[in-house]
């Protein structure tokens, strides 16, 4: 009976993230809390903790960076990335990825993406090479991004789920992990990425859009066609972003100086969690106070909805998945366990397989990760594994910025498919998870 209830309950939890998957955006949240009352109410199982403090985390930064936002802070970063991603056309496939993954580590937020979508394609195709090999690497190594940010959703669920006894595996242990294991993945996946596709002078369909007229050559091509976004950069936007930045970072000097922070109660220095807190709300109020921008236009920002979505999705399945969890955490630690020790790589499966099903890099966070901790696997190894995974929210065609980006390309050569797996971004997902998760283990053995 015992084995019957714990199957029921399986099909429960994975049944509601399949029902929310299939609506995406706040159903995944909506879904979760009915699973969550299920078990309850129908299974009497013990109502799980709900991930409070990632959730204030998540709060606290979405409101700092949607202010930097309206005051045109994102848009000063975006020129500066253009910029740099200009000043090297040659080695775009390599250049474009990393400067994407730099801001969107600096952000917290892989929509700084989207404005850098037509430069990437200008730069690569007026100077011949195909704009699909930076284009789909940059998207991915944007997911990959997140799990090095100081102030993203994701690292927010890590750090409430590492930095507690027994782990006290802080902010600054996993980003000086994911962040070199980051770098070596997007670095040898560019090796491989650059190699995909034929190049521009090869490929028969786009010569004869070229020859039809329906495209310019490379020579005579701008990005001023469909879809080309107009960069602004102003001086308020400068110091909000340079405000922001130096909040990002602050957190990582209290991070990495324990003796720095404020003490607890007992004597012992704060914990991260409500640093990271008061430093975006310090944040948030020194761009209002600096910058003055329209605090009216914060709700309606891209940044303030996807963050207020991200938060919804993380509430309802991660509070789901501690009730379950919880009520079974000895047969998890024995059975999942074993299957840990022999095969560690299978941690990493289960994070990019809720990333491929959720398109929430955090929402797999809460879900797995506690999975592996209650298993024994070690936090360095953990984390370096954690990171790779979240290249799976690309591995299917329906990412927003995937079709972004297939749209902003004019020669056609960034393709969303019609059979899941013979996109652009299928081969970059799978070669950025793999060199990732490699890297990462390594660094995780050596400095976990």
């Amino acid at each position: 009976m015992d084995a019957l209830k714990i199957a029921l309950e399986l099909i429960v939890v994975l049944g509601c993230i399949v029902m929310g998957t299939r609506s995406s955006g706040v159903a995944l949240g909506l879904w979760g809390g009915a699973g969550v009352a299920v078990l309850v109410f129908v299974f009497r199982e013990d109502v799980g903790s709900p991930p409070v403090d990632a959730l204030l985390i998540i709060l606290s930064v979405v409101l700092a960076s949607s202010m930097m936002q309206a005051a045109g802070g994102i848009d000063w970063m975006v020129t500066i990335a253009a910029n740099l991603i200009s000043k090297r056309p040659k080695q775009i496939t390599l250049i474009a990825p990393l400067v994407s993954f730099l801001f969107a580590v600096g952000a917290g937020t892989s929509n700084i993406l989207y404005p850098l979508l037509p430069v990437i394609y200008d730069a690569s195709y007026r100077n011949g090479v195909r704009p699909s090999r930076p284009l789909s690497l940059s998207v991915v190594a944007t997911g990959v991004a997140l799990a090095c940010s100081p102030v993203s959703a994701a690292m927010a669920a890590m750090v409430t789920l590492t930095d507690v006894a027994p782990y006290n595996f802080e902010l600054i242990d996993i980003i000086k992990i994911t962040l070199p294991a980051a770098i070596v993945g997007i670095v040898l996946s560019s090796l491989v990425v650059n190699r995909l596709g034929k190049d521009i002078d090869e490929d028969q369909e786009i010569q004869a859009r070229i020859a039809s007229g329906e495209l310019l050559a490379p020579s005579a091509a701008s990005a001023s066609g469909p879809g080309a976004v107009e960069l602004k950069s102003t001086t308020q936007g400068r110091n909000a972003a340079v405000i922001f930045l130096l909040g990002v970072a602050a957190i990582v000097v209290f991070g990495l100086f324990k003796g720095i922070r404020p003490e607890s109660a007992d004597g012992s220095p704060m914990g991260m969690t409500p640093i990271i807190e008061m430093m975006m709300f310090v944040v948030g109020t020194l761009i209002l106070l600096v910058c003055r921008p329209d605090v009216a236009e914060i709700p309606g920002s891209t940044v303030f909805k996807a963050g207020m979505v991200s938060a919804i999705a993380l509430f309802g399945l991660a509070w789901l998945t501690d009730t379950f969890i919880s009520a079974h955490q000895e047969l998890i630690t024995s059975t999942v366990g074993d299957w840990v020790d022999a095969w560690p790589w299978i941690f990493a499966l289960g994070v990019f397989l809720v990333c491929v099903l959720t398109t929430s890099q955090s929402t797999a966070t809460r879900t797995i990760v506690p999975i592996g901790l209650a298993a024994g696997l070690a936090p360095g190894l953990l984390t370096g594994m954690w990171a790779g995974a979240f290249a799976g929210i690309y591995l299917l065609p329906t990412n927003g910025s995937q079709i972004a980006a297939a749209n902003f390309d004019e020669s056609g050569s960034t393709k969303l498919g019609t059979k899941l797996v013979d996109h652009s971004f299928f081969v970059p997902t799978i070669v950025l998870a793999v060199t990732t998760i490699a890297a990462g283990m390594a660094f995780g053995v050596l400095l976990g």
